[in-house]
């Protein structure tokens, strides 16, 4: 048994860095390169990539490394960043969240006239957040990382991310409920916040203590193993309060904004785990769902409702600055998606070809941005 899983991880890991190096070479993040050899690896019949897909122990590793990845964007959003983004950086977020989910809404409402009212609330809430990473890049690629449409850009990816998973959350937490009236979606609001407000403010509060006493051992890999620790136990108690693990692994990132030499520690491990879970992501997808017209006809709407929700976050932007590039530098859709696609899958609320149309709108937004955002800029 862990011989094989041994194998398995062992070629996931070097499918995923060559990927990520020819997706590099072109000139895009390495996510991409992974989601797509997931996406290769599923399309081949062979019990190995149905290893990938669906065995569990690679699947816990996947989800352990969903957990990491949340919990290094919390430590690289911290709670001070939150609370700096100016006024248009803020509009801009909130935006471009209400716009992306009202179209997507209505996308899936056009485009899957038979599924439920949750499929649809679903498949709206999982394209709100930005993946922020590309447009960092080309902003850096053309020297433009101090303009002004570049910091309301990732000022504004800090506060997408949270009302993202907030939106996940908050949906998650109604599905539970088992799509029960607007009291309860109320309800569920308030109690997320609440939850994520006292974890914030009682761990900015305990964590220095605890790190400082835990400094003072000798014992190597202390303040990795707290790190950790306080990870997966945000996580867990996240699921204690009904709301999604990934949200605890992101709120302990947040109250562990003083410990610096944290992230250099959980780089390593969060290198090996990452990968797999985007390659799983990836061969979970139906490649035969792509030659259905529906797939495709889902797919495209999503793209489209992607950009409409965030051409309306530019709305939201100072005077002065280049509308169209915050426009387009908001647009591509990733790890959140992919997330959102996973526990959709995992929860019955969406199917193989709604999945797969996910993945392929996060693809499409992904490859079309670089080029669009630098014929904006100029």
């Amino acid at each position: 048994m862990i011989a094989h899983v041994a194998l398995v991880v062992a070629i996931v890991l070097v499918v995923a860095r060559l990927a990520g190096e020819l997706a590099l070479r072109v000139k895009q993040p390495p996510v991409l390169g992974e989601l797509v050899a997931g996406v290769v690896l599923g399309a081949i019949p062979s019990q190995f990539s149905r290893d990938v897909a669906a065995d569990a122990s690679i699947d816990l590793l996947a989800q352990l490394g969903v957990l990491l990845l949340l919990f290094e964007v919390g430590l690289e959003s911290t709670v001070r960043d939150l609370l700096a983004v100016g006024p248009a950086a803020a509009r801009v977020a909130v935006f471009g969240t209400l716009g992306s989910f009202a179209f997507g809404f209505a996308c899936a409402h056009l485009a899957l006239p038979g599924a439920t009212l949750a499929t649809k609330v679903f498949v709206g809430a999982s394209i709100t957040a930005t993946s922020i990473g590309i447009t960092a890049r080309v902003f850096k690629d053309l020297d433009r990382a101090r303009s002004a449409e570049a910091r309301t850009i990732l000022g504004a990816a800090v506060l997408d991310d949270v009302l993202g998973l907030v939106l996940l959350a908050l949906v998650t937490g109604w599905l539970r409920d088992k799509g029960s009236g607007g009291a309860s979606l109320v309800r569920l609001a308030i109690e997320t916040i609440v939850v994520l407000g006292v974890a914030i403010a009682v761990g900015l509060k305990v964590t220095p203590r605890i790190f400082a006493m835990a400094a003072r051992l000798r014992a190597p890999g202390v303040l990795l193993a707290m790190g950790l620790s306080f990870c997966f136990f945000f996580s867990w108690g996240a699921d204690r309060m009904g709301l999604a693990p990934i949200i605890g692994a992101f709120a302990a990132g947040l109250v562990l904004e003083e410990q610096k030499a944290l992230r250099p520690l959980v780089e390593p491990i969060a290198q090996f785990l990452v990968p797999i879970f985007f390659v799983v992501m990836g061969a979970r997808a139906d490649v035969r769902a792509f030659a259905h017209p529906g797939t495709l006809l889902l797919a495209g709407a999503l793209v489209v409702a992607a950009s409409l929700g965030k051409i309306a976050c530019a709305l939201g932007a100072a005077r002065g600055t280049n509308r169209l590039a915050i426009a387009i530098g908001m647009l591509p859709r990733g790890e959140v998606t992919l997330i959102y696609a996973s526990l959709g899958l995992s929860l019955g609320v969406i199917d193989s070809a709604v999945y797969s149309a996910m993945v392929l709108a996060v693809v499409v937004t992904t490859l079309v941005t670089p080029t669009a955002l630098k014929w904006s800029l100029r």
